[in-house]
């Protein structure tokens, strides 16, 4: 390993997450769209000067984004090499090279220091809308990119420090919220800047060779825990398949596959057998399945560093031709729900060769939902947020109800939020009762709500989700949970989408409304080993009916009750 002390290391550990944060901070603070300044989905973080790999990622971002901007960071070398310059910046959304979807703008700055790159910095936020056909970018009826968003490859934003206009003028033209992009933007450069002035301290005051030590060591001893970790499990291979309820073109059910192979310090993930490329939106481009096999082994071995030093033990098989591997232009605006589904499998598999290193599967949806319309004054308006739902049950109690999906620590936007910003109503915000998979320990449950539109001549809703047909899964015998369910109101009533999860073009009225009952987590152990004490609170609470607390778990609960 690098000769470092420790107490340095922990030191200068300490003061590198400290600018990740700072930088999170900073565009959080500065953002003008909710998604980035509520639910805080973006990331910052420190890149390899050469290998562009992840060196250090504040903990506030989202951990989907600590493997792909390494590929997006890769993408910068590749594309520019030597012609960079200090005071360069570069952008792009190109979901294809950079991972997750089209709406993830990127900016990758070079750190130089006497003279020398020695690192780069990057920022990726969700910025509210960058054009396609459908407000906010979810289009659930895509077919390729151009029908999701506007692509942009990797260009040069700044050129030695001299912003090129002709580059935001193109991105503000390709937006229907000019004024929300602009000010994501100027947030995302003033984290940039922020996190270069927090480099000029740290070297300043250790010296670069000292940092470039204390990262190299920081790698190896991730690299080395990780080692440690697969030693310390059985030997073997264990397996577990998936489905996705549809493509939003075609409604057949899509499978996710993995083999989990385990032998010495080495692992395997294999998704041999995955659905191939799918006609809609629910493929993925190979970094995001790359990086989504990097947040599954955060969640199962959660005391390791976030660096690439953690996956060097880990080899990742995606087939190609498969959806997790699809090329430009294959539509990937609906990624989030593909790496839900990889995770439930990772989960499932593990359980069967260490159930107490997982936790059930969660609600596998983030319900990505928008609604648009125009003002009584003309003005447009775009409501895009998601929704969140029930977490697995775990080893040590029961699953965290109405908790975000576990591929983020995004937030969900506030519903005070959403209605201050737009001309909307919630009817209902609360708990689903009964949608929580059985176990020794129950899953989380999910969640209702139902929004209404208040103002205008009407609007349009599109929705993006999954768990419609396919519930969450329990685990060590846990039960599954609720599937999803999205009704609309129109003059006739309430409907459903044909394809249970995937729709687009909802014409809403003034005062009609869309309602969304989210899964809950599927159950930990058998139902059979619960307390009946705590299947009476539950029902005391409301959270599950007499009838179905019976059904599921016996009359034992009453006695407690009474």
């Amino acid at each position: 390993m690098t000769d470092i002390d420790p107490i340095t290391l922990a030191v200068l550990s300490g003061r590198m997450e400290q600018i990740a944060d700072e930088m999170d901070a900073t565009l959080f603070r500065a953002a003008f769209n909710p998604i980035i300044a509520e639910a805080h989905d973006a990331s910052h973080g420190l890149y390899h000067a050469t290998t562009g790999d992840t060196l250090v990622q504040g903990k506030s971002g989202l951990p989907i984004f600590v493997g792909v901007m390494s590929f997006a960071v890769k993408a910068v070398i590749d594309k520019f090499g030597d012609t960079v310059a200090d005071g360069d910046i570069f952008i792009f959304n190109d979901a294809h090279i950079g991972g997750t979807h089209l709406s993830d703008m990127r900016l990758v700055r070079p750190y130089f220091r006497d003279g020398a790159l020695f690192c780069w910095l990057a920022s990726v936020g969700h910025w509210h809308d960058v054009g396609g056909a459908v407000p906010g970018n979810y289009n659930p009826a895509a077919t390729d990119a151009f029908a999701e968003a506007f692509v942009l490859p990797p260009v040069r934003l700044a050129n030695a420090g001299q912003i090129n206009q002709d580059i935001i003028d193109i991105l503000l033209r390709n937006t229907r919220l000019p004024q929300s992009a602009q000010g994501d933007l100027n947030g995302q450069l003033g984290a940039l800047d922020l996190g270069i002035r927090r480099m000029d301290e740290l070297l300043g005051d250790y010296g670069a060779d000292t940092v470039r030590a204390a990262l190299d060591a920081l790698g190896e001893r991730a690299e080395a825990l990780m080692r440690a970790e697969l030693t310390d499990l059985p030997d073997g291979r264990w397996e577990a398949v998936d489905y996705l309820d549809n493509d939003g073109i075609t409604d057949e059910p899509l499978p996710i596959r993995v083999a989990l192979e385990i032998r010495g310090d080495r692992m395997l993930l294999d998704f041999t057998g995955t659905a191939p490329r799918c006609a809609g939106p629910v493929n993925i481009a190979y970094p995001t399945a790359v990086a989504t096999a990097y947040v599954a082994i955060k969640h199962i071995f959660p005391m390791l560093p976030a660096n690439a030093g953690v996956m060097r033990p880990i080899d990742v098989k995606i087939p190609d031709g498969s959806l997790l591997s699809a090329e430009f232009p294959a539509p990937v605006g609906g990624y989030t729900e593909t790496i839900l589904r990889m995770i439930d499998v990772m989960f499932s598999a593990m359980a069967q060769a260490a159930p107490t290193r997982v936790v059930a599967n969660a609600y596998g949806t983030i319900n990505a939902l928008s609604i648009a319309g125009k003002r009584s004054n003309g003005q447009p308006w775009v409501m895009f947020s998601f929704y969140g739902g029930g977490h697995g049950g775990t080893p040590e109690g029961d699953g965290l109800n109405h908790g975000n999906a576990p591929i983020s620590t995004a937030t969900i936007p506030p519903m005070e939020i959403l209605e201050a910003a737009y001309p909307v109503m919630f009817r209902q915000w609360a708990l689903r009762p009964d949608s929580a998979g059985a176990g020794t320990h129950r899953g989380g449950l999910g969640a209702v709500y139902e929004i209404e539109v208040l103002e205008g001549n009407g609007a349009e809703a599109f929705l993006f989700g999954e768990r419609g047909r396919f519930a969450p899964k329990g685990v060590a015998g846990g039960d599954p949970a609720a599937m999803n369910v999205f009704t609309y109101e129109q003059a006739d009533g309430w409907h459903s989408p044909p394809m249970a999860s995937k729709m687009r073009g909802i014409k809403l009225a003034q005062g009609q409304a869309v309602r969304l009952e989210t899964p809950g987590g599927g159950g930990y152990g058998a139902a059979g080993g619960r307390d009946p004490a705590e299947v009476a609170r539950d029902v005391a609470q409301g959270l599950l009916s007499p009838d179905k607390a019976t059904k599921t778990y016996g009359i034992a609960w009453q006695k407690v009750a009474q």
